[in-house]
């Protein structure tokens, strides 16, 4: 047994493991399969003490500690340092009357959504039901609602950390408006969070769903995509995809193998004012597959019905400036031959209202200006594949340069990209400075460092 597998065995109660115990390759995997993470240990912590129990250890060790309950959003750069899970620490507590959730670091949007839904309530979720609630908003966090709330990560009302000391303390805008602003929209790079204090919304009424069509009606479906979120009141939200099923027995059999462009739809309201506000879908023809309705609060992950498994993947994504007719055409030259091969999906996302609004006192995430975000994600189940669908994300990364701004959502950032290309110039060096006097000795790793 090696000093350092020793330290990290008395320092915490949690299970520890290290190269060569049963369980640690599987344990050190991100939920992205295509991220490598060749940590010097895991350790799985059980409570606040145990994860102050690690930082302490680390800080004296000369050793590095990134946080992740899960897995999603990570990014490179993690040779030796310790991987803490959170995943452990589970406990939701909702305080209907102030409509604010007490979320522990390792629960999941699900699980949140579930627990407010009872009380009538919603959180800032987005399209996940097994991301958690942690990590989605230390890097910003763009929900379903957000064109009706902004940005989840301004949203919160406290955070309970760990700092690069290993001291325990329980962060507001009041305690230390400094940290605070920056946890909130920056990541994980100056603070390990324990909990979180977030609010939460009324939501009496949810009506969505996914409306799906052959590829061949890309053009039409679009044309109905930007008329809609032209004058989409803020209680709407709508995805635009062009998409690609794979060949599996599970999927119904009018979609599988099949290249398709898709509508997937949140609206913060009844069902009849809902189906009339969608009403221009209907000029794009009779779709294979329409799943609208009512929906429980809590059932958000059933409209983009993502998978919940881990994979290999590769995303990038751009914020873009318009969607005028050649943005448009650009976007649809994408699948010009009837398919995005090797993609498996090309999305835009309409954003716009709460999202584009400046906050008073908000926090790093600051607001997105631009109306529409897209997103490109393929396999990288080989490396020929990665090769190819990097290759296919380029091209079409620069056949929108007209149409985009040269910024990226920070909790969007793909695999081997820079924190840099999230953040305006003046908030991305006042973070480095929050990082140098907070973690002066690089305690802390977040996915996306400030400092890289």
């Amino acid at each position: 047994m090696t000093s350092h597998e020793t330290g990290l065995r008395r320092a915490v109660r949690g299970q520890v493991l290290v190269p060569g115990d049963d369980g640690f390759d599987a344990a050190r995997l991100a939920w992205n399969r295509a991220v490598e993470q060749k940590v010097s240990a895991v350790v799985r912590v059980e409570d606040a003490a145990d994860a102050a129990a690690v930082v302490s250890y680390a800080k004296l060790a000369g050793l590095g500690v990134a946080v992740q309950p899960g897995g999603h959003g990570a990014g490179d750069g993690l040779d030796g340092q310790i991987l803490v899970r959170t995943g452990r620490m589970r406990g939701v507590d909702i305080r209907p009357g102030e409509r604010v959730a007490r979320v522990e670091a390792g629960v999941q949007w699900g699980e949140l959504l579930a627990a407010a839904a009872e009380h009538g309530l919603t959180g800032l979720a987005g399209s996940s039901p097994v991301v958690s609630v942690t990590g989605y908003t230390l890097g910003g966090g763009i929900s379903w609602f957000g064109r009706s709330y902004g940005l989840a990560a301004n949203g919160v009302r406290a955070f309970e950390v760990v700092d690069a000391d290993g001291a325990r303390a329980r962060v507001t805008a009041a305690s230390d408006p400094e940290l605070f602003w920056a946890l909130r929209g920056g990541g994980g790079d100056f603070a390990l969070v324990t909990a979180m204090e977030i609010g939460l919304f009324p939501a009496p009424h949810l009506y969505g769903g996914a409306v799906i069509w052959p590829v061949a009606r890309a053009e039409q479906v679009l044309a109905a995509f930007r008329e809609i979120t032209a004058t989409a009141p803020e209680e709407l939200t709508l995805w635009f995809t062009l998409m690609r099923f794979p060949p599996l027995r599970e999927l119904p059999e009018p979609l599988r193998g099949l290249s398709a462009v898709a509508v997937h739809a949140a609206y913060l309201g009844e069902e009849a004012a809902g189906r009339a506000l969608l009403a221009p879908l209907g000029r794009a023809g009779a779709p294979l597959l329409d799943t609208r309705g009512p929906l429980p609060a809590h059932a958000l992950g059933a409209i983009a019905a993502e998978p919940t498994e881990p994979k290999a993947g590769l995303l990038r994504a751009e914020l873009v400036t318009d969607l005028d007719d050649a943005c448009a055409a650009a976007l649809l030259g994408t699948a010009a031959d009837g398919s995005v091969a090797p993609l498996t999906a090309v999305q835009v996302r309409h954003l716009g209202g709460a999202l584009s609004r400046p906050v008073l006192n908000g926090g790093a995430c600051g607001h997105l200006a631009e109306p529409y975000a897209l997103s490109m994600l393929g396999a990288a189940d080989t490396p020929q594949v990665a090769a190819a669908v990097k290759e296919r994300q380029a091209a079409l990364s620069r056949a929108m340069i007209p149409h985009t701004s040269g910024r990226k959502p920070y909790t969007l950032l793909g695999h081997g990209e820079k924190a840099a290309a999230a953040f305006p110039g003046d908030v991305l060096a006042r973070l480095r400075d929050v990082k140098r006097r907070r973690d002066p000795y690089g305690v802390f790793r977040s996915n996306f460092p400030v400092q890289a």
